[in-house]
């Protein structure tokens, strides 16, 4: 791997102004020197995107899918040593790097497919007054530069949701990866040089969010804005682009409904690993579990017992489950959320402590409703469980948050289960499982301050092209 990171703009690696060191959050090693961009580099890149896509909106649709499923094979031969790329940079355990770069193969080659799958529809033009012997049909064009702004949690395959997409639709892109893991957004850069990808295609620019968002958001040539990350910088994000197309992936506080008559031994290992996996840094992480009063000690107790077990450990060890969140920022909000619940009246059920980097996983009871491990987005090892008599109850104060990205509800009633899934607020409602759980070619995207647009690479893709219609007039009879 590389000590020092060069910016990558128009095919070639850029000499930065400034450098900044990268550490890896768990033992604080440093292990890059990273190029710093300055808002002329950002408009620089943009310029080389623009250029570019004025001869690459112009490939077939079999050149473009090809050049991802060339990316794709390159990762997935490189995955051993990607993985760990991105357990040196996130601090995620080695088990959930390699799933990650499993998932990031498989976005890119979802993207190859839906590049030779851009359908419009013909318009029966004769269902109006004036529409005979005229033929009407629509065609999806791609719309430009697409400026990427992506987050720490999962930086090859979140990454993988915003460039595969671009790619697949003919666009060129800017990527702005996050501050704290660029290193997995940077080896894209030969990634794609060697799968054919022209020059200019994808530019990659690391740096901070608030010296580039403004070039990257109000530049005339970015015709689309995507944005992960959270709410207060989606706001921003919002304002600044005006009337450009945007996705803003913001967040959540995902509830999760345990319903009366459900098996709770077939559930707990699932609930803890949808609570806990990447240390709860994860948008659709179990934030709220509402269990039934009948099962709720039952759960409790189980929940408990098994959230002791989880390893602590180094990222790249194999039997690791829990490692350092990704900042001391973060373990100092973190620590402050956890004490400012306990003297509302919280009550800690295991972990609430910090050794070294790491935040032990933290389970909560009685926990007030003002409370900001209730209201706000934890991002941390942080779970609160709370009982509840009936469904409308658990539903209401589901609902009751800013955020609606995904929920999840378990239950063996189907009727129950159809009754929550209409009145749940979030983007996706996940029955019988947890509301962690997803896959990469579904619709994925929030209501409320989670979020506007969808991903999910066709969902992605439709909302990184124009819809174009035509009219042919066939005669004047």
């Amino acid at each position: 791997m590389k000590k020092k990171w060069q910016l990558w703009i128009g095919g070639k690696w850029r000499e930065a102004k400034s450098y900044e060191p990268l550490y890896n959050p768990h033992s604080n090693e440093e292990i890059a020197q990273i190029g710093q961009a300055e808002p002329a580099d950002a408009v620089e890149a943009i310029v080389e995107a623009n250029a570019a896509f004025q001869k690459y909106r112009t490939y077939p649709a079999h050149a473009r899918a090809e050049i991802l499923f060339k990316a794709a094979a390159i990762m997935e031969e490189r995955s051993e040593e990607l993985a760990k790329i991105i357990s040196l940079e996130a601090a995620k355990t080695i088990r959930n790097a390699r799933e990650e770069m499993d998932r990031t193969v498989q976005t890119y080659r979802f993207a190859a497919e839906a590049s030779k799958n851009n359908y419009g529809e013909q318009i029966p033009m004769d269902a109006a007054v004036g529409g005979v012997n005229r033929f009407g049909f629509t065609v999806r064009t791609p719309i430009g530069v697409v400026t990427a702004i992506t987050p720490f949690n999962f930086p090859f395959n979140l990454v993988a949701h915003k460039v595969g997409p671009a790619i697949a639709a003919g666009n060129s892109i800017v990527l702005k990866p996050a501050e704290q893991t660029p290193l997995s957004a940077l080896v894209l850069a030969d990634i794609f040089k060697e799968a054919g990808l022209p020059d200019g295609v994808l530019n990659i620019i690391q740096g901070k969010g608030d010296v580039l968002s403004e070039a990257l958001t109000t530049h005339p040539h970015v015709k689309k804005v995507t944005f992960t990350g959270s709410v207060e910088v989606g706001h921003l994000i919002q304002q600044q682009a005006g009337f450009r197309k945007l996705t803003l992936e913001l967040g959540s506080n995902s509830p999760f409904i345990i319903d009366e008559g459900v098996d709770i031994d077939k559930i707990i290992q699932r609930s803890v690993m949808g609570s806990f996996t990447n240390n709860g840094q994860v948008c659709i992480s179990i934030q709220r579990i509402y269990v039934h009063k009948s099962l709720y000690q039952q759960f409790l107790d189980r929940f408990v017992s098994a959230t002791k077990q989880l390893v602590i450990g180094s990222p790249l060890e194999e039997n690791t489950n829990i490692t350092a969140v990704i900042s001391k920022k973060s373990i100092e909000r973190l620590q402050s959320w956890i004490d400012e619940a306990v003297q509302e009246g919280a009550k800690i059920e295991c972990g609430g402590t910090v050794e070294g980097n790491v935040l032990l996983p933290t389970v909560l009871t009685n926990v007030n409703r003002d409370s900001k491990v209730f209201r706000f987005e934890v991002f941390g090892p942080i779970v609160c469980i709370f009982p509840f008599d009936t469904l409308d109850d658990a539903i209401n104060d589901a609902n009751d948050s800013r955020y609606g990205l995904n929920s999840g509800v378990m239950t063996p009633s189907i009727e129950r289960a159809f009754y929550a899934a209409e009145r749940l607020e979030t983007g996706g409602v996940v029955i019988n499982d947890i509301p962690t759980y997803r896959i990469d070619n579904m619709p994925y995207g929030g209501w409320k301050d989670s979020g506007v647009g969808r991903e999910g690479i066709k969902y992605a893709m439709q909302e990184m092209m124009e819809q174009k219609f035509i009219s042919f007039k066939i005669s004047d009879e």
